[in-house]
């Protein structure tokens, strides 16, 4: 870490450094940044980091950026004491053992450790040895680790603006930059960047990842630019002063500007869509800023009729912004010789979000009713609502769909209003909790999860075979809640299945209900395997006493109600079957002299539903086309309704059918009052639902009821399950008097427990 000290090298906390790094801060604000000095300058002294740039350079750059994102005090100075040398790999100290925190208090003690436990985390993530720690899936978790392991995400800002930093200095002292560095700048910081919408460090850390991944790429774009850079300049100069003239001469006041080019964008919008340079419209940009929405689209309208737009080419990111809450209204229009070239128009304040992001957020909508005049101070004010939106996102999408803007969701809070989001705000950011494999891959639990809900995520097997873990290197009990951040090792056994502990609250081993539910899948598995093999040596002992054991186990389930020989023995053993029964079946006449339904025929000649004759008339209307509804199937004297079915005229319903309210409450325009006609000489099919114990012979009893009432049976559907049977039998009725003579019969029948019209 430590190198000789460079002779009379100037200080970087000069008179200079000091106005830029307390930029906008009061006398306690400017204090605390001297104090931090004074502290930390002794500490710095002969200090480089592992790429050779100077602690101290490094810190007061820090601080330069997040001055220039208009960060609180405790921010730039906790950012400056976490550029001093440190062990990342020695456990933090708790904060009563804390120098900085007897220095400086607990609020700057936890940015620096938070900054420091990021740190492990990018040591640990460079690390990784599973190929599939490196895939998109798991940048993006990364990511959203960042996120969770920030509760305040002033430390993700201090991360960024160290990051942004280390790349300025590689570029201003020419010192080689590592691919490796360069690549997860781009794969993971400049994302993160994105999301928090702080476009100044987003374009700038791509701009210099690029420089130093694609060098003659690089130069090759800024070589294009340089030569076309008087020709653009001219352009812009004219262009400026035409839209100043027009928005000036309609009392517009607006400050009009050139919008710089960023060398990464241009790479990868050429790469993306597969332009040539020339065909870039957008190396030509205004940017246009005025007081409020209204003028955006007056000054709009006014650049539409300077110019020629391009319809294709017109986003309104003020009505749909960005997710990540951008706004401003993007155009292309044609110059006079037809050459295309980019305005965007937006609010100062709309402004500073695009530059700024979150501390622009702060600036502007955490002071509540002040309206942006006194700047939010408690620490849950700066602890950012946005939290949960943040996790929640999958990917970065930088247009297209609409989304909520999260700028509202965060803003527009009053004073008391806003003491009620910061109270919950930290609630949000404990729902999940992201650790890491002992590969660097990155796994997303619910709060509270123990090793063992680790192990059930990675793999069913592992989880039933886990019997320790390792955390961070030291072995820990099964029951202890992970933190984000740490990294999991799991000790298993080569076989073996889960405790029954495990499924007990109050032990707290599981804290995943997917994890909780596998457990208790593997116990029921086994439960179930032994009451199969309990309830296959009840069965086969009353075989073996029948002297019956050549039978077919599978047919005698079937034969006794039982879809498999497994739910036999199952009911066997949980005695819900009686053996007896299987002496019975043995006992009883062969199937073949059961008689086969005899009642079971053909529609009868007059059935409504064989000659379409309801015998149902349609209120107020002629003639028209009529059928019954089988969801219900009604009789007379059934109360019925119509609806106006697409195609096949009238379905008739019994008013309390489930299907007709249903429809009539979707669409009651559709429903038509309907009456019983001429039904002497039809027939309606009616179902009646029969509920018994079965039996030999129910079937064949059941049957000569129909038979003797001269009820004609047109379907039936048996079902039997562990000795309950239902049926269901379609039977033709003239009416209401012939149905409750049926049912009445039927009740009667021995073992029937109810005959019910469906």
């Amino acid at each position: 870490m430590s190198a000789p000290p460079v002779p009379d090298a100037p200080s970087p906390f000069d008179a200079s450094w000091r106005q830029e790094a307390g930029a906008g801060l009061d006398a306690d604000g400017l204090a605390l940044i001297d104090r931090a000095v004074a502290w930390a300058a002794p500490r710095f002294e002969g200090q480089h980091a592992l790429t050779g740039e100077p602690l101290a350079e490094h810190g007061a750059g820090v601080v330069r950026i997040l001055a220039a994102l208009h960060t609180d005090a405790a921010t730039r100075a906790a950012a400056l004491l976490a550029a001093l040398p440190t062990d990342l790999m020695a456990p933090a100290p708790s904060l009563r053992n804390d120098p900085v925190a007897a220095a400086f208090g607990a609020e700057i003690a936890r940015l620096v450790q938070g900054t420091y436990a990021l740190l492990r985390l990018g040591v640990v993530a460079r690390q990784a040895s599973d190929a599939a720690a490196e895939s998109g899936s798991q940048k993006e978790m990364q990511r959203k680790m960042l996120l969770a392991m920030a509760a305040d995400l002033r430390i993700v800002l201090m991360r960024l603006a160290s990051r942004l930093r280390t790349l300025r200095w590689h570029a201003e002292s020419k010192a080689p930059c590592s691919p490796d560095f360069a690549r997860e700048t781009l794969d993971l910081y400049a994302p993160l960047a994105n999301r928090l919408g702080i476009w100044q460090i987003k374009w700038e850390m791509e701009d210099l990842s690029f420089r130093f991944l694609e060098p003659e790429k690089y130069k090759h774009i800024a070589r294009l630019l340089e030569e076309k850079r008087v020709e653009r300049e001219a352009f812009i100069a004219a262009a400026i002063e035409r839209v100043q003239q027009a928005l000036a001469r309609s009392g517009i006041d607006a400050e009009v500007s050139g919008r710089p080019k960023h060398i990464y964008s241009i790479w990868n919008k050429m790469r993306v869509k597969r332009l040539d340079f020339s065909q870039m419209y957008d190396l030509r940009a205004l940017r246009v800023i005025v007081d409020d929405v209204r003028a955006c689209y007056t000054a709009l309208g006014m650049v539409h009729e300077m110019w020629t737009p391009l319809s294709e080419e017109f986003d309104d990111y003020i009505s749909r912004p960005k997710p990540n809450g951008y706004r401003s209204l993007h155009t292309v229009v044609s110059d006079d010789d037809g050459r295309p070239f980019e305005v965007q128009i937006r609010t100062r304040e709309m402004h500073q979000f695009a530059e700024y992001g979150m501390a622009a957020h702060w600036r502007y909508k955490e002071a509540g009713a002040k309206g942006g005049q006194v700047a939010a101070s408690s620490e849950y004010d700066r602890q950012l609502s946005w939290m949960r939106q943040l996790l929640a996102w999958n990917s970065d999408v930088e247009g297209g769909e609409a989304a909520p803007e999260p700028a509202k969701a965060a803003a527009g809070k009053s004073s008391s209003g806003r003491h009620r989001g910061a109270v919950a705000a930290p609630a949000h950011t404990d729902e999940r909790i992201y650790v890491l494999t002992p590969q660097a891959r990155v796994i997303e639990l619910p709060a509270g999860a123990t090793p063992v809900d680790f192990a059930y995520h990675l793999h069913t097997d592992l989880g039933h075979r886990c019997r320790g873990a390792r955390v961070d290197g030291q072995m820990v009990p099964l029951q202890t809640r992970l933190s984000t951040g740490q990294t999991v090792e799991i000790i298993s056994a080569k076989s073996g299945g889960p405790s029954r502990d495990w499924l007990n609250p109050q032990l707290g081993f599981l804290a995943s209900p997917r994890a909780r539910a596998k457990v208790r899948m593997w116990f029921n598995a086994i439960e179930l395997q032994q009451r199969i093999t309990q309830g296959q040596a009840l069965v086969e002992k009353e075989l073996q006493r029948l002297g019956k054991t050549a039978v077919n186990l599978e047919q005698l389930a079937q034969n006794l109600g039982f879809a498999r020989a497994d739910d036999l023995y199952v009911a066997a053993a949980k005695e819900e079957f009686s053996l007896r029964q299987i002496d019975t079946l043995f006992q009883q006449p062969a199937p073949a002299t059961e008689p086969t339904p005899a009642a079971l025929r053909h529609a009868s000649a007059g059935s409504a539903e064989k000659s379409g004759k309801s015998g149902v008339l349609v209120v107020g209307v002629g003639s028209l086309l009529t059928q019954l509804a089988r969801c219900c199937r009604p009789a007379p004297p059934d109360a019925i309704s119509g609806f106006v079915t697409r195609g096949r005229g009238v379905s008739i319903h019994r008013r309390d059918c489930h299907s007709y309210l249903a429809l009539a409450a979707r669409e009651p325009e559709r429903v038509i009052e309907v009456t019983w006609g001429e039904t002497a000489d039809t027939f309606y099919p009616v179902d009646v639902s029969v509920r018994a114990h079965d039996r030999s012979g129910l079937l064949r009893d059941l049957s000569e009821v129909f038979a003797r009432l001269r009820l004609n049976v047109v379907g039936v559907n048996t079902q039997s399950k562990q000795s309950l049977a239902h049926m269901v039998f379609t039977v033709e009725v003239r009416g209401g008097e012939s149905l409750s003579r049926a049912l009445d019969a039927l009740a009667e029948v021995p073992g029937v427990s109810s005959a019910t019209r469906r």
